[in-house]
């Protein structure tokens, strides 16, 4: 999981655990409360509940069972969806490095040091554009 700066599509943080978990799941372990309020968090779907944890945060609109999302609430997907692209598009510029797109063969041990050297290289770049 990443935090990324939307302005300068810097990132700002990293956080990865051990195995498969959830993302939403390794929010609420590493990060929990202590993300400041007047910062805003805005994830995919899967991260339906953040708003009990984290008051300034979007998510788009799961479309219920056996029903169908209104006009307005699709409208609110969309929204959110064009300002999360950036995100995507820094998941993509990390996926340039192979190690990140492809199952991790490596010691674990190591996996942090790489992650941060790759987001350390990602944001070196940024700098010099």
């Amino acid at each position: 999981m990443i935090f990324v700066n939307k302005e300068t599509l810097e990132i700002i943080a990293i956080a990865q655990c051990k195995g498969k978990d959830h993302d939403f799941k390794l929010y609420k372990d590493e990060f929990g409360h202590a993300v400041a309020d007047w910062i805003k968090l805005m994830g995919d779907s899967g991260f339906q509940g953040i708003l009990d944890f984290h008051k300034n945060s979007e998510t788009p609109k799961k479309k219920p069972k056996n029903g169908e999302l209104t006009k307005e609430e699709k409208a609110e997907n969309r929204r959110i969806a064009r300002e999360r692209i950036f995100i995507e598009n820094v998941n993509a510029c990390l996926k340039i490095f192979k190690i990140l797109a492809n199952r991790y063969r490596n010691r674990r041990k190591r996996f942090g040091l790489r992650m941060s050297l790759i987001c350390g290289i990602y944001n070196f770049q940024r700098v010099i554009a």
